[in-house]
Formats: structure tokens, sequence, C-alpha cells
């Protein structure tokens, strides 16, 4: 199958680098991210979980009611919605966005974290919960007829699902994630999707092998295997140098800029195994292999995904790459900034990777050509855009056409969003204030 790009959709302009305390869900910056990484052609955005913040399947219906192609991944806790009930919201999300809903699912790292939510199992029992609902959720959407279940986790008789998936399909994308025994049993017997935080090549090998065999003890054919997401936070700039310097900038902000309003696990020692081999990882060394770099591990407390690969555009595709060589066919990426960052992504690392898949998956180049032609054609919008400086968020008015041979240069102490502004000119050049005295379009 195709290489794919995954990334999240976020809620309002607040990121890791620049929080806004207290910052509200904002409706149309949520709509712009999403219709963003569209026109960029990613292929998936994540919509995550907290158990303190909003909720992923409004937004996953909103990002999916302003977007074309973006397939909308709701991530999604076995105790917080009954299976029978979830079975039917995901397919009327399938049916709503036309078979653009896959659903990831996190059994649950944190003790703490999953009694937030009244939910008590232990790890193991977690993710036995997880199978007997994920086999629930595959039989109702495989029949309408009425079935009974009997099970530790859930009991129910003469349940009938009359909502399918859409097109008719069997079933909806199922993901799985997580780096211990127990995800790689049920991830290898019953996910489509298995999700892995960036690590170096030869632990990834590792695990991909230990799905690999779940998936073969569990007798499915090759076919059926999960593919496998990998997820990393690229830190990128025009060349390495600059990269560097930008990753030893966003980590000294990443160290003084904690988990906002206490969202995420505890403080203290993870319990989770991904998070626990993260840290691992990082005490053998800064950088391992081409560029992945651990230091923005140990800055959070392996707080979720958070290696990074730094570098210059043409660096981290690279590295995409060799994940992709290894057997990876979902490449997840999103940075620290978190709209600036997809921007750069979609302009400048997404060519480059689809550039150098079409010898691996021997298609002409002049097709590649045409897709990142189709992907930068302007944009129809032409609306004052919000973007955030210095934490407050100020208004930038979108660029009529211009000739192709101007810049646009913008003054700004901090980066701004200038996707719109890439849609109506050839050439973008953000200048920091009192830095840069003028600018020139390459």
């Amino acid at each position: 199958m195709p290489t794919e790009f995954i990334s999240v959709t976020f809620p309002n302009a607040s990121t890791e680098l620049a929080p806004i305390p207290g910052a509200s869900i904002d409706p149309e910056f949520e709509a712009r991210y999403a219709r963003t990484l569209d026109e960029y052609g990613f292929d998936y955005t994540l919509v995550p979980y907290d158990s303190s913040y909003y909720d992923p399947w409004t937004q996953g219906a909103t990002i999916a009611a302003h977007t074309k192609n973006l397939k909308v991944i709701i991530a999604l806790r076995p105790n917080t919605v009954y299976p029978t009930v979830a079975a039917k919201m995901l397919a009327t999300l399938s049916q709503l966005s036309r078979g653009r809903a896959v659903v990831h699912f996190i059994a649950g790292g944190s003790d703490v974290e999953q009694a937030r939510e009244g939910d008590f199992l232990s790890k193991d029992e977690r993710y036995a919960r997880l199978a007997d609902y994920i086999r629930i959720l595959r039989r109702a959407w495989a029949s309408p007829e009425p079935f009974d279940w009997a099970s530790p986790y859930y009991t129910f008789t003469n349940f009938r699902n009359l909502v399918r998936p859409y097109g008719g399909a069997a079933t909806i994308p199922v993901s799985v994630g997580g780096s211990s025994d127990a995800a790689y049993a049920v991830g290898g017997e019953l996910a489509d999707i298995f999700g892995l935080w960036g690590e170096p090549l030869a632990d990834t090998k590792q695990q991909i092998d230990r799905i690999y065999g779940e998936a073969e003890k569990a007798g499915r054919p090759r076919a059926e295997w999960p593919r496998i997401w990998v997820t990393f936070r690229p830190i990128v700039a025009e060349t390495d140098d600059l990269a560097w310097a930008k990753a030893h900038r966003t980590l000294d902000l990443l160290k003084t800029n904690k988990s906002p309003e206490g969202r995420g696990p505890p403080p203290g020692a993870p319990q989770n195994a991904g998070s626990q081999r993260l840290l691992a990882i990082a005490a053998r060394g800064d950088v391992q292999d081409r560029a992945l770099w651990y230091p923005t591990v140990t800055a959070t407390g392996a707080r979720g995904a958070s290696t990074a690969l730094v570098g210059s555009y043409q660096t981290v595709a690279d590295s995409i790459l060799d994940y992709v060589d290894l057997g990876c066919e979902l490449i997840s990426i999103r940075g620290y900034d978190n709209f600036n960052d997809a921007v750069d992504y979609g302009r400048f690392v997404l060519p480059l990777v689809r550039e150098g898949l079409v010898e691996r998956e021997g298609r002409p180049k002049e097709e590649v050509v045409n897709e990142e032609a189709a992907l930068a054609e302007p944009a129809k919008e032409e609306e004052a855009v919000a973007v955030p400086t210095n934490g407050e968020v100020k208004e930038v008015d979108v660029v009529a056409e211009r000739p192709k041979d101007e810049a646009v240069v913008i003054e700004a102490s901090e980066v701004v969003d200038v996707a719109p502004l890439a849609k109506k000119a050839e050439a973008v050049v953000v200048v920091e204030a009192a830095k840069v005295a003028e600018a020139v379009a390459a």
C-alpha cells in the first residue's frame, strides 16, 4: 500500500512553545488548520484524547465537514464509550465524511489518568477489554442482524446496528498503539494499523517484528497484517545548521513550559512501556541514526510522542524514507510550533519524501510532479488570518495576487502563519524584527 502522512489538528493557537493559558476552542482556527493539512496533501489527522480536554468526536465531525480528502482518526479510550454506542458513532462519522473515519484505540497507559474517569482495571485487563471491544465493533459493522454478547467486560442481548459504514464497507479502519507485550498481542491479532513512537531504526525493526509475529501467530494472512504507523516531531529549516539552532531554541522553551493546566500523565516516572522505552533510549545518547534527537524526550518526561527529527528539509525527508524502507507505511509528523510547522512540512518536506518514493513505488516522476503542482494551486480564500505572535493573536491580511517575481516580506517577532501568503506569492520571507534589514526572494 502507498506511504501516507498523518498529522494532528489542534483546537486553538496554543502550543508547547507558546502556551496560551485558558485558551478556549477556536472554531475558525481549527477548521483552517484542517483545511491546510488537506490542501498540503496530508492523508490523515489525529484528534487526540485527554481526560480533561476537548471531545474528539465533535471535533472530528467538524474537521470532516471542512475538508475533502483528509481522513479523521478519532482517539478512543474504551472506558469512555460503550462499544455498541461507538459502533454507531463511528459508522455515522463514516457516512458523514464519505468513508474518512478511522479509530485509534488507547488502552490506557497510566492508572492515575484512567482513574480520573472511573476506570480501575489493571493494564492487562485494559488490553483484554480492548480486544473484546474491537471484536464487538467488527461484529456490529459486519451485519445488521441482532446479536448477543457475554464477557467479563461487556454483556448485552439482541443488539442490532442499522448504521453501516459508508459505501457498504464491512469495517472501519482500526488502529492500536503501544509498546508492551499486551499491545503487540492485541494489535497484531486485531488491528489494521499499529502505532509506534519514533525510535532508532534497529529498535523500530524489533517492534515491527514483534507485531508481525503476533499477527502470524493469530493466523492472519500476510496481506492483512497491520500497517505500521510511526510518529516524529520534526524540527526543520533550510539547512542543517539552522535546524539545529532552532532545535536548541525549541528545547529551551520545552524546559520552561510544562504541560498546560495539569493535562496529560501525572508527574514522575511514566507507567506506560512506550515512555519507558523512549527514556531508556535517550540515556544511550542525544542523537540516534541520521537525525533522531532525544533531548526533547527527556525535557518533557517522554510525555507522549516526543522524539524529534532534526535537520534540513532534505535531511528529514531522507530520515523519513529510512523508516519507509523499514516497512513503515504511515508517517506521522507534527511539530512543536503546531501550525507553522505543519505548513513547513507540507511545503518543503512532503514533496521531497514523495520524490524519494518515486523509485521505491515505481511511479513515473511526472505523476508526482503533477500531484505537487495540484497541491500548490492558489487558495481562493481572501480573509484575515489570526496568527500567534508573542503569545497574542494578531491579524494578518491575506495578500492579493502578486507577480511571481515579487516576495512578500513580513516583520514579526515570532514566526507567523504564512500558509495563505504562500498560496498567493511564489516567495514568502519571514523576517524577525530588528534582526534583518531586508530580504530578497530567492
